[in-house]
């Protein structure tokens, strides 16, 4: 008998202390595709990371890139604590252990679509989800895989938390569901995940949100001002239903990635990065390393990835005071240990101070103070750099950048012959299109006013706010700088030519200025449909039956390549596509049309329908024949 207790001593104590050790520590998991597709000679600037100033490029070593192939697939910046304690995206129709059921159900298969049965019935904007529907999350799972891509589940406190890195957006899977790094996943559903949150009202930033106060119904919840004026707070059930409307507006495969208060969903964008400066819709990515790259990577983390970050900006961009747009996000949050009560007495930002993961920095993200803040800069919409403990400061930025710079879109399905090829190219030369299209990456690199573009300005013109609470330049921290921070980090402050401000201030909207678009390079065009920023030259498989947005994203469909390209130089076509996009109200309001960019190459300009397809075969396949630029 004694022998026996001692035997389940053992295994209780064998059973009960990984148990205790992981709730306090933590266990996480990702998953982390091969390397397959990586080209590490066609890598960029690791003398800019060493320097920092500079836009030298030179080759990453092996190491540095593939530390970066590791972090676009797993490093959140701990954004799980904001997507489930705040947002509240799996306590809704979408829960953790459903999403895992669904994964099981695949028997190991893959699949570009996760369907997930609903937890509960609800109400998301228009639409009524009931109990046990499947919801189309157009989250990828690979071949093999326990979990979906870019997505990781931590396990800490006695909680599960998941949350999403670069590769959820930025990586998609092939025909055979293996793993494709930098093509973008086209029918991720980003709006309707945002929806289903119980506190997608966290969210409000990227809504065409005219005035806060069109929510306030009663004084009877309150907050104190910084300036001491009490100020009541939005009904939580009001403004939560009119986020979950405007969320769903964004077509698959994109969402709103600035916070001005303004709905303009854009289309996610590959990540074959090399040659394509400068960074972002509008160009704004120019300054740092590897021409910019990594301060984008940096805005999609610390500003996209948690609204907490815009605490200290809130009153200057966003006219909101602090303790008020603090108690908004918080006043629903999923988890109690984060949600602020109005009648407790505390201000919001006292009761954010004593349950923030991450103390020494706005936000609940692993984030630092960048030498600009409080201010924002060219460098950082937020003021903050995306860095965590253990790491120097933007060593996992720069190490992503390098990953991105080394990849190359993988040759696609099309077969051509040489004669189609030599007759596309000439159309290229002949219509046009080299004139921005041009070089080793088909783009010339610069920038373009809405009005020389044609399309949709509002993107275009989204920093323009942060011109009232800027640093000009702004600076980056020593590369030797480790996280956290010392007491008085090296700064090494940036300087900038006229030319260099110039172009800054034209992408960012400042000093007067419409704001850009940057000309795109034409690299792996065929895995980048559909087209322009908004996404809006979708046309789907069917050619005469799936016309625009409506028929095609919002209804599930993948915009196909050839349609869609056929529809962006052809005049008759495009003007189908913006008829359909335009009279749907959604899009109307989401600033998704498809309009601009008319050069057309049609019978209009003298060009042949065989001159097209010729045209539209070389651009989509021109990689396939040189090894992932034009040429070498």
């Amino acid at each position: 008998m004694r022998k026996l207790s001692i035997i389940l001593s053992i295994l209780f104590m064998c059973l009960i202390v990984p148990i205790a050790y992981f709730t306090v520590v933590g266990i996480e998991y990702a998953y982390v595709p091969s390397d397959s597709n990586v080209d590490t000679k066609e890598s960029n600037s690791f003398k800019g990371i060493r320097q920092m100033t500079s836009n030298v490029q030179e080759e990453p070593d092996h190491e540095f890139i593939q530390t970066g192939r590791k972090l676009f697939y797993e490093e959140t910046f701990g954004n799980e604590v904001f997507f489930t304690d705040v947002m509240g995206m799996f306590d809704g129709a979408l829960t953790l252990p459903n999403v895992a059921s669904a994964i099981i159900k695949l028997n190991g298969q893959g699949t570009d679509n996760l369907q997930v049965q609903a937890a509960k019935s609800v109400i998301i904007g228009d639409r009524k989800v009931n109990k046990g529907d499947l919801i189309d999350t157009g989250l990828d799972v690979p071949k093999g895989a326990l979990i979906p891509l870019g997505v990781k589940v931590r396990y800490e406190e006695g909680k599960v938390r998941a949350g999403i890195s670069c590769a959820v957006c930025h990586s998609s899977l092939d025909n055979q569901k293996e793993v494709v790094h930098g093509i973008p996943n086209a029918d991720l559903n980003i709006g309707l995940l945002v929806a289903l949150a119980t506190n997608s009202a966290s969210y409000f930033t990227h809504t065409e949100m005219k005035n806060i106060q069109d929510f306030i119904t009663s004084t009877d919840r309150t907050v104190k001002s910084t300036e001491g004026e009490e100020l009541a707070l939005p009904d939580i059930q009001r403004l939560e239903k009119y986020v979950d409307q405007e969320v769903m507006k964004w077509p698959r495969g994109g969402n709103d990635t600035t916070i001005d208060l303004i709905n303009n969903p854009v289309q996610t964008p590959d990540v074959f990065t090399l040659g394509d400066h400068p960074y972002g819709w509008s160009g704004q990515g120019q300054l740092g390393p590897f021409k910019g790259l990594s301060a984008i990577i940096n805005n999609a983390h610390a500003q996209n990835m948690d609204a907490v970050s815009q605490m200290t900006i809130s009153k200057e961009i966003l006219g909101i005071d602090k303790e008020l747009y603090v108690a908004i996000l918080l006043q629903n949050a999923a988890d109690k240990r984060y949600r602020y009560d109005s009648e407790s007495g505390e201000s919001p930002t006292d009761f954010l101070a004593k349950v923030d993961p991450t103390p020494n920095a706005d936000g609940v993200l692993e984030l630092i103070e960048s030498p600009s803040y409080p201010k924002v800069s060219f460098l950082s919409s937020v003021g903050l750099f995306a860095s965590s403990d253990g790491y120097r400061a933007w060593e996992q930025l720069n190490s992503m950048s390098a990953f991105m710079n080394s990849l190359k879109p993988p040759k696609t399905t099309i077969n051509n012959d040489d004669k189609i090829l030599r007759d596309g190219e000439s159309v290229f030369n002949r219509a046009g299109c080299i004139k921005c299209h041009a070089g080793q990456y088909l783009t010339n690199n610069q920038l373009m006013s809405p009005k020389e573009i044609g399309t949709e300005s509002s993107r275009a013109r989204a920093l323009n706010n942060t011109e009232k609470f800027f640093s000009n330049p702004g600076g980056l921290y020593d590369p030797e700088t480790p996280v956290p921070l010392p007491e008085k980090p090296i700064i090494r402050e940036l300087t900038l030519t006229a030319e260099q401000e110039k172009q800054l201030k034209r992408s960012w909207g400042h000093n007067g200025s419409d704001g850009a678009y940057k000309v795109p390079s034409l690299v792996g065009l065929y895995w980048s449909a559909p087209y322009l920023h908004d996404g809006g030259v979708a046309v789907g498989q069917y050619l005469n039956e799936e016309i625009g947005v409506n028929d095609t994203l919002y209804k599930g469909k993948k915009a196909d390549p050839i349609n869609s390209l056929l529809a962006l130089i052809d005049s008759e076509l495009r003007q189908k596509v913006v008829k359909e996009n335009v009279k749907n109200q959604k899009l109307k309001t989401a600033h998704v049309s498809g309009e601009g960019h008319e050069f057309w190459v049609d019978h209009t300009t003298g060009f042949t329908e065989e001159e097209q397809q010729a045209l539209i075969m070389y651009l989509l396949t021109v990689t396939d024949q040189n090894d992932g630029s034009k040429s070498k």
